[in-house]
């Protein structure tokens, strides 16, 4: 009964990550590494899960044990293809992020065919504080509840230009929230920047950040205003379209 209840503890953690690694299963359910892979590889067998590298996902049988999707599913869904149509107009990499807990999680995503090591992939973790989508997500939010979630975290410097005290994040947020997007030049990480815009729900709730990261070397802070700032906008709003279906 202990393996059933750690899968079952595997296959409830898909509820909350879309996309998880063996020591992420393994960490989620308090099995082993070994039981947690054991685990895995029999619900890729019986096609619940894909394989894709090291990342396991959730195929919709899997879904359908839940019966109704995920609110969290549907947005994916929707977002998707038009990730990969933002892609192909920007020659960039484009993601969707969500507020989960105190991070920003990456669950969708459209790869360019160049690689910039950005740390971001489907299932990636990135701190509120430094980041673009971060500063997007915690937009909705007073100051006081933005400075209870920043006081659980360290706000380490990931750069020489890395904001890393409450007034100056705050500050950041709000001007982000006042221009419509964020911007993260070289703060998250040297030579990496980074451009998000905000996905609003029929009543103007923030559901999600649409974002963008390039190299600084092939783009500059005036290429992401002028040139990728209109794609992420348009891609934003193509996917609120539809949210109302969510509620």
């Amino acid at each position: 009964m202990a393996g059933l209840a750690k899968g079952l503890a595997i296959i409830e953690a898909f509820s909350v990550h879309p996309v998880m690694s063996v020591a992420d299963a393994a960490r989620a359910s308090g099995a082993t590494r070994a039981a947690a892979r054991r685990c895995l590889l029999t619900l890729v067998e019986l096609n619940y899960l894909e394989l894709s590298g090291r990342d396991f996902r959730p195929l919709p049988r899997l879904r359908r044990l839940g019966g109704v999707m995920s609110d969290r599913d549907k947005l994916v869904q929707i977002a998707q293809p038009l990730l990969e149509r933002a892609r192909d107009e920007a020659a960039e990499s484009i993601s969707l992020a969500v507020l989960d807990d105190n991070q920003s999680l990456f669950i969708a995503r459209a790869q360019a065919e160049h690689y910039v090591q950005t740390g971001v992939r489907v299932g990636a973790y990135l701190p509120l504080y430094c980041s673009a989508t971060g500063r997007i997500l915690l937009g909705g939010h007073t100051d006081d509840d933005i400075t209870r979630r920043l006081s659980r975290q360290p706000m380490s410097a990931r750069s020489p230009r890395t904001l890393t005290t409450i007034p100056d994040i705050l500050s950041a947020i709000r001007t982000a929230a006042k221009n419509g997007y964020a911007i993260s030049d070289e703060e998250l990480a040297p030579s990496i920047r980074s451009m998000a815009v905000p996905v609003l729900a029929a009543d103007g709730d923030i559901v999600a950040a649409v974002s963008v990261s390039a190299a600084t070397a092939r783009v500059k802070v005036n290429d992401l205003r002028k040139r990728l700032l209109p794609v992420l906008l348009n891609c934003a709003n193509q996917i609120a379209r539809p949210l109302k279906e969510l509620r």
